[in-house]
């Protein structure tokens, strides 16, 4: 090689090295956004795990509070009729003792 091919040779290799420089930018760059995909795909398969077990114990919790307040309700109309049989007891309890008050 002569002195001017060499001169030439690192002309050129001064002028592509912003080139070569920008390039090696370019491909860290681009590994870290498929590094950030990556991750980002693996977080999507958690979030939609996590999305189907709030589902489900949303479902869960539904079935619970309609238990509750079918439970409630039983309870009420048990205490309703409790309360009467209660009151008519007390009735025929206050008439007996007249009856043997009147006895005596």
């Amino acid at each position: 090689m002569s002195v001017g091919d060499m001169s030439a040779s690192n002309d050129l290799q001064e002028a592509l090295k912003p080139f070569h420089q920008r390039a090696s930018e370019a491909e860290e760059r681009l590994a870290k956004l498929e590094a950030a995909l990556a991750t980002k795909t693996v977080a999507d398969t958690g979030s939609n795990e996590s999305s189907n077990k709030v589902a489900e114990l949303q479902k869960l919790l539904e079935d619970a509070e309609s238990k509750r307040l079918a439970e409630r309700e039983k309870a009420l109309k048990d205490l309703q009729r409790v309360s009467e049989e209660n009151a008519k007891l007390h009735y025929r309890i206050t008439h007996l003792v007249r009856a043997l008050e009147k006895s005596q």
